[in-house]
């Protein structure tokens, strides 16, 4: 890495942390399981909204539902590559496009649960309307505004994000996770700022009435500059998209890339202060990432009903596919993981509507672990139904069966791995929280930059901490057998969960203690950890749930095989932490990336195809693609 590199890095490191929220009214549950204490005191009793949010959910549910099996097809979405006008026009009436916002401003007004119900519900039908649901409410214009917006702000824009659709503008064709390098710039100038700039992936915008832009405002005399966030008008003067993108899934979603040049945009429109977007950005996404495991459930449960269907309509050898052992596991899997993942949800949503908790971890964990189960779900059922589930829907009713979209579902969860923070990032996000605790005490032990001085007072600081903490990492409620009771089968997860919190807690301090700084670089370790506290986090979730549903049968079965699955996967990642290939790999990828196995590339044709580069600044000018529903 040359010394550029490393500014660059470090820099962005610096505008990810200064966006971050330092303080909290209450821990995270999240927080407290990598420092190995299962506080269980903050999900248990299982939080509830009031019974007045609940039946204005279910009352929506119900028309949504019914909205859904009468007026959508999915086929002609899929078909068509677009969602029908008369169908986005019908949500519209529904209210589907103001379910987050407050009912003084038009809006529906409902819980984060119910919100996250309804995109499993559409999810279902089709999961491009899920993405043009959240991506209007989740991060586009009604969150930040409803967030950090004035009441003037307020009063102007929610009530028309309840009629009009939004879509939100950060992401460029050279900046994807690294917001320091963020290229749209938005000057001063008067009473507005004009903007200028190329934006990649903008879910929605093809259609969208309003935009979310997040563009750098160069610092000058005053003015104090940084990523800023502003609401624009679709049909502004120089506004054009210049081409809609297409996927190998979501094929209904309208994704383009939008280029901006001289966009006057008044001052008024600016949210928060000039300097706070990339925090505004990030904060939206705390509870905005929500929504991707929400879909994936909805995903999840229509797997699981496929899966049961054919499992035991399809014969082989005499007997029904899913009493054959290798089958049987498939759909225990996915039965057992959507119950998971649906606790995880549900248990991260209502501590979202408690306001009480920092959720960040949680709606990150459900992200990352919904998005990752999720596609094996996906995967399995396209097993489980063998060479039908690899043909489309379309053929199979062409010939006379029952058109099930199998390999169609594949290819729509491929996305959400990506989405929103891909793995990776969400693994480097969470691991930061992971060692935060450790990275705080340590501070100029392991800053290269400190001298000998700094380094001595912190290593005193240090040594105090790990003091106090380390004793409590030795023994714990886990190693009593009668800890827990209450939960009665379930127990023994919780008590595994306690355990296995210190020892995740023990092992991130070993690795610290170790590699000190340059833990850091160890991104495979760091994601080990992380996918170990999302297994104890659904879990602990799955657990919870199940000890207060009274009202589906055999709830504790299915948390208890789900708790079951997750621990042989923890405990494999347990085994993982110290041995595994990392060094060798890392290794074998320089030398690839050197040049070095070119040979092996031999006996190929590489198909791709040559297009124009959109430059960071102006780039080809494309036909305005913007469709308009009326």
């Amino acid at each position: 890495m040359t010394v550029s590199e490393e500014v660059n890095e470090r820099q962005a490191r610096q505008v990810a942390e200064e966006a971050r929220e330092a303080q909290w009214h209450q821990p995270s549950f999240g927080k407290e399981l990598f420092l190995g204490r299962l506080r269980l005191d903050l999900v248990y009793p299982h939080p509830r909204g009031p019974a007045e949010k609940t039946q204005r959910g279910e009352a929506f549910l119900a028309r949504l539902r019914e909205f859904c099996e009468t007026q959508i097809d999915a086929g002609v979405i899929e078909r068509e590559a677009q969602i029908p006008d008369a169908v986005i026009r019908g949500l519209k009436e529904l209210g589907a496009f103001g379910m987050k916002i407050g009912t003084e401003y038009d809006g529906l007004g409902l819980s984060q649960v119910y919100y996250n119900k309804a995109l499993a519900l559409v999810g279902s039908v089709h999961p491009s309307l899920g993405a043009l649901l959240s991506a209007h409410q989740s991060i586009g214009v009604p969150q930040p505004v409803a967030m950090f917006g004035t009441e003037e702000q307020k009063r102007t824009w929610l009530p028309r994000c309840t009629r009009e659709i939004s879509a939100f503008l950060l992401t460029e064709p050279d900046v994807g996770s690294d917001p320091a390098r963020l290229h749209a710039t938005a000057t001063p100038d008067g009473d507005d700022y004009v903007l200028n700039g190329v934006k990649l992936w903008t879910t929605n915008g093809v259609i969208a009435d309003l935009l979310v832009v997040m563009a750098q405002v160069p610092a000058s005399q005053g003015h104090r500059g940084g990523i800023t966030a502003f609401v624009v008008e679709a049909d502004t003067p120089g506004i054009v998209v210049a081409n809609r993108n297409r996927f190998m899934g979501l094929r209904g979603i309208e994704n383009g890339l939008t280029r901006l040049t001289d966009v006057r945009v008044p001052a008024a429109n600016r949210i928060g202060s000039e300097g706070e977007g990339l925090r505004i950005a990030l904060s939206t996404l705390n509870v905005g990432r929500l929504s991707l495991p929400a879909v994936c459930t909805g995903t999840a449960k229509w797997c699981l009903k496929i899966a049961r269907e054919w499992s035991k309509e399809r014969v082989q050898w005499g007997r029904p596919v899913g009493e054959h052992d290798a089958v049987a596991g498939k759909v225990a899997f996915i039965a057992a993981t959507a119950y998971g993942i649906e606790a995880m949800v549900e248990l991260a949503g209502e501590l979202a509507d408690a306001g009480r908790t920092d959720i960040r971890i949680e709606a990150a964990l459900a992200k990352l672990y919904g998005s990752e189960m999720a596609w094996l779900i996906a995967d399995e059922l396209v097993q489980i139904r063998g060479g039908r589930g690899f043909e489309t829907a379309e053929s199979l009713a062409a010939r006379g069966e029952r058109g099930v979209p199998a390999e169609q579902v594949l290819r729509d969860m491929r996305i959400n791995r990506i989405f929103e923070g891909s793995t990776e990032i969400m693994h480097l996000m969470l691991a930061r929280e992971a060692v935060d605790a450790h990275l705080s005490v340590a501070g100029d032990i392991i800053d290269p930059e400190a001298d000998l001085r700094q380094k001595a007072k912190a290593a005193a600081q240090a040594g105090k901490f790990y003091a106090r903490w380390l004793p409590t990492l030795v023994t714990g409620k886990g190693q009593l057998r009668t800890s827990y009771s209450e939960f009665g089968p379930l127990a023994e997860h919780l008590r595994y969960v306690e355990r296995a919190s210190r020892k995740l807690a023990r092992s991130t301090f070993y690795a610290m203690s170790r590699w000190q700084g340059g833990l850091e670089h160890k991104q495979r370790f760091l994601g080990r950890i992380v996918d170990i506290g999302a297994e104890l986090f659904a879990i602990t979730a799955a657990c919870v749930r199940a000890q207060c549903d009274e009202m589906n049968d055999g709830a504790g079965d299915l948390a208890d095989a789900f708790s079951r699955q997750a621990r042989v996967r923890a405990d494999q990642l347990f085994e993982q932490l110290w041995d595994n290939s990392d060094e060798s790999d890392r290794s074998l990828a320089k030398d690839v990336l050197e040049g070095r196995y070119t040979w092996l590339e031999r006996g190929i044709v590489d198909p791709s195809i040559e297009g124009p580069w959109i430059a960071q600044e102006g780039g080809t000018v494309g036909e305005d693609v913007h469709r308009h529903i009326r």
